[in-house]
């Protein structure tokens, strides 16, 4: 097993990839273990979170490369106004769902309580698979402002 404590600063980019996929709450984690496609495996042990995309291993012929899995998501296409949109996303929010903006379409997790607000708001969707990301702001991050930087309103 390949101990992993940090993705690699640098990897050779002409190697081909081999994908260590992994659902999003698991790369959410700092301990867990993953087995890359090749059959691979890992042990992770980090200071902070993975992202999609991070390189955590290299061999001479490959390199490992996590990838987040797809799952079940609620799609809302976009071609609405702004303001609808954005309703649409409070109203998701407010139940403390998390919620992924696309530039033509907005995601979120196929549960029963998307479906039951979507449907009392009469708002069109589709259940498809995705890669889901959820914003910072999902969570209750807020935006981090630069020092000496002042907004009026």
């Amino acid at each position: 097993m390949q101990l992993v404590s940090a993705p690699l600063p640098t990897s050779a980019a002409h190697l081909p990839e081999v994908a260590i996929r992994t659902d999003r709450l698991t790369l959410a984690k700092r301990l867990w273990r993953g087995r890359a496609e090749d059959g691979t495996e890992f042990g992770f042990e980090l200071a902070a979170p993975l992202r999609p995309g991070d390189v955590v291993f290299q061999s001479p012929t490959a390199r490992y490369v996590v990838r987040q899995a797809e799952e079940p998501v609620v799609e809302i296409s976009l071609e609405m106004p702004p303001s609808a949109a954005a309703g649409i996303g409070w109203a998701i929010g407010n139940l403390h769902l998390e919620l992924c903006a696309e530039p033509t379409r907005l995601l979120a997790a196929d549960e029963p309580a998307v479906r039951q607000l979507l449907d009392r708001l009469k708002v069109s969707y589709r259940t498809t698979t995705a890669v889901f990301r959820p914003g910072r702001f999902s969570r209750g991050q807020l935006p981090v402002h630069d020092v000496g930087t002042s907004h009026k309103h």
